[in-house]
């Protein structure tokens, strides 16, 4: 191997290295905090709730199924289904759906087919709700829009969704899934061509321009959704705001 071969070899390799390691960040971030956080603002947050569901108005009975973004894994909703513990939820209707970062977002979104299938035969409901974050958006998104799966689900609530892609994805490119997440992919023209939230489900999105991750940032919006804007939180910081996390289990729970 030449001298400059070599040189392009170490330059992809640490290319492909930096991504990884602010990706996989967000499964410590996901642990991190889980207790000093969430005892404070989360439980402030699930106390001014409190009469709204006194009243009704709010249902926290419909089971929640969460998608990890790449390189992650369940670890990261620690806190996600604290809160929603502290809202109403019971811990038998909080699933985290894991799958390979490294494959194929087609093969994602199937395994998430069948996930979802498995706990409404677990939980006897007829749908669920989504919560996905970065690019758990596309696997969440080609199952609702080319797998039909919109009929199994009650709400979408994106967190930082890759949902029309990003540009940091050309870091990883070596990797299908991240071919998948690059603007302009063929997959991410399969998703957002025409409707981009079809049937009845309910569809929220969540995105900050301190992201960092997703480039653009408003890349997370979806039109015929209610997409809220957050000030400033980075990618990762999303897992552990408690405040955002909160108004997700209020939509959810609407």
């Amino acid at each position: 191997m030449s001298r400059r071969s070599a040189r392009r070899l170490t330059g992809a390799v640490a290319a492909v290295t930096a991504v990884l390691a602010l990706f996989s960040s967000a499964t410590a971030a996901g642990a991190a905090d889980a207790t000093d956080r969430t005892s404070g603002i989360a439980t402030t947050t699930a106390s001014t709730r409190s009469a709204d569901a006194a009243t009704g108005t709010l249902s926290t009975s419909t089971p929640v199924v969460f998608v990890h973004g790449y390189t992650g894994s369940a670890s990261n909703w620690v806190t996600a289904m604290s809160v929603f513990r502290l809202n109403g939820w019971s811990s038998s209707n909080l699933f985290a759906y894991e799958y390979n970062s490294y494959g194929n977002n087609i093969t994602n979104a199937q395994g998430l087919a069948t996930f979802v299938n498995s706990v409404k035969s677990r939980t006897g409901a007829s749908k669920v709700a989504l919560v996905n974050h970065s690019m758990g958006g596309l696997v969440s998104q080609y199952y609702l829009k080319v797998l039909g799966g919109n009929t199994s689900v009650s709400h979408l609530a994106s967190i930082a969704g890759a949902n029309h892609g990003t540009t940091y994805a050309s870091a990883c490119l070596v990797y299908t899934t991240c071919q998948q997440m690059y603007p302009g992919s063929s997959f991410i023209a399969q998703i957002t061509s025409g409707d981009e939230t079809p049937g009845s489900t309910k569809y929220a999105t969540w995105y900050s321009p301190c992201d960092g991750v997703i480039i653009p940032y408003t890349s997370t919006r979806l039109d015929g959704a209610t997409n809220n804007p957050v000030a400033c939180q980075t990618h990762i910081g999303f897992l552990t705001d408690t405040s955002v996390l909160g108004d997700i289990a209020d939509f959810v729970a609407s």
